[in-house]
């Protein structure tokens, strides 16, 4: 009897063990990729995909991230890094499929570009909707972004249903409206060669007829755009940049220009902190390949997803100059009705040489390069950059190098309000 009391003992000693490890061990992981089909209204019978982390709260927030053309919402969800910050930060992302020829979205249809007047954003949004009912999921904590054909339906999509997004993302987009088409189309060739250039206030207008009526506040937005971008080209990042600060109300003189990694040019407009109302980054010799490693992550942040985007809502701020750098510039401008040029001075202040040279400015509104010597500058308006030419490439320790350039102006002859050389910022 003994021993058998103590093999039963035994047993309900391991037993005890079992069910302790079963309480305290954390659970395996099990969130996957899932369709789900009938969630709504779907005029274009887009396909869903929906990543749901383990571990999400009650009141979870929700990101929909928009594909390029040719691809599908589980080649963005498998190709980009917004699945595992969503298991990171505890959000759910919603991955839209286009289904038409070429999987591109329609960004261009009179529909699509009116509040709920149809096409691919109306099942976007259902699919929105979707997951605000079944998952509990935060309206107030709702963003939306994409890369190429999803970049542009960003812009769409905040432009048209301000009042389901709160903030958006755009990686190599276009201006909302900048693809439109009255004639059945899905492509904008003058779009997409940066050729379509307005007014801020046109392209404001733009988006304020989209949801006439609406007085509500605007969705935030962040824009990522390569300077060697040939599918999209790199001057509709200024169109957009133009855009988004009419629609706030904002200036087009940035209140914070830094470079966050080199060959990045951020400019925030309307604050300075992480979630400012616009925010672009401009990427050197990029070309249409985003997002890459760790940009996702710059847009959690500035949605206000993760530990780094916690800074209070924005006010306007006086400019912050990040802090200088081993160089010095000097800008000198002789105007007339019309136009100027510009006499441009580096000056080598480190003790280290540079072998060649490029040379990062905001163009102020309005401002536009007709000509340059010394240098080649593109492109010719906005984020411009001044790259040395064969001859002057070379800048020794304590020794400078000259540049010119004439330019239009639209009655603004304000000068750039920062530099950076090779990456880093300059004193003036």
């Amino acid at each position: 009897m003994k021993l058998k009391a103590r093999i039963a003992s035994a047993i309900l000693a391991a037993a005890a063990l079992v069910a302790a490890a079963l309480i305290t061990a954390p659970p395996a992981a099990s969130a996957q990729l899932t369709e789900v089909t009938g969630f709504g209204t779907n005029p274009t019978n887009l396909r869903m995909h929906l990543y749901v982390p383990d571990g999400v709260g009650t009141r979870p927030a929700l990101l929909v991230a928009v594909h390029y053309c040719t691809g599908s919402g589980p080649a963005f969800h498998s190709s980009t890094e917004f699945a595992s910050l969503a298991d990171r930060h505890k959000f759910i992302v919603v991955y839209p499929s286009a289904t038409r020829s070429g999987s591109c979205f329609d960004v261009s249809s009179p529909q699509s570009l009116t509040h709920n007047g149809g096409s691919d954003p109306v099942g976007i949004v259902s699919m929105v909707r979707y997951v605000q009912q079944r998952y509990n999921a935060d309206p107030e904590r709702t963003y939306v972004t994409g890369a190429s054909s999803g970049g542009m339906m960003t812009n769409v999509l905040i432009g048209a249903y301000p009042d389901v997004f709160k903030a958006g993302a755009s990686f190599m987009g276009v201006p909302f409206g900048c693809f439109a088409t009255t004639d059945g189309s899905s492509w904008n060739s003058t779009c997409a060669n940066g050729q379509l250039i307005k007014t801020a206030q046109q392209w404001g207008d733009q988006v304020r007829a989209a949801y006439p009526g609406y007085a509500g506040p605007r969705p935030r937005m962040q824009i990522w755009h390569g300077t060697e971008d040939s599918t999209l080209r790199y001057p509709n990042f200024q169109e957009q940049i133009k855009q988004w600060t009419n629609v706030h109300g904002l200036s087009q003189t940035p209140s914070l220009t830094d470079q966050p990694r080199s060959g990045w040019t951020r400019t925030r407009y309307g604050g300075t902190g992480t979630k400012a109302p616009v925010e672009a980054i401009s990427l050197q010799g990029v070309g249409h390949n985003l997002p890459q490693s760790g940009m996702a992550a710059m847009a959690i942040d500035f949605f206000g997803l993760s530990e780094g985007g916690t800074d209070p809502d924005p006010t306007i701020t006086p400019t912050v100059t990040p802090p200088p750098g081993n160089c010095k510039v000097t800008y000198t401008m002789n105007t007339w009705n019309t136009g100027f040029t510009a006499a441009v001075t580096i000056a080598n202040t480190s003790t280290a040489q540079h072998s060649s040279w490029n040379l990062a400015f905001a163009l102020p509104a309005g401002q536009s390069v007709t000509s340059a010597w010394n240098a080649a500058i593109s492109p010719s308006t906005g984020q411009v950059t001044a790259r040395n030419v064969a001859y002057n490439a070379t800048i020794a320790p304590g020794a400078s190098v000259s540049f010119g350039f004439q330019a239009t102006h639209g009655g603004n002859t304000g000068k750039p309000p920062a530099f950076t050389l090779n990456g880093t910022a300059c004193t003036t």
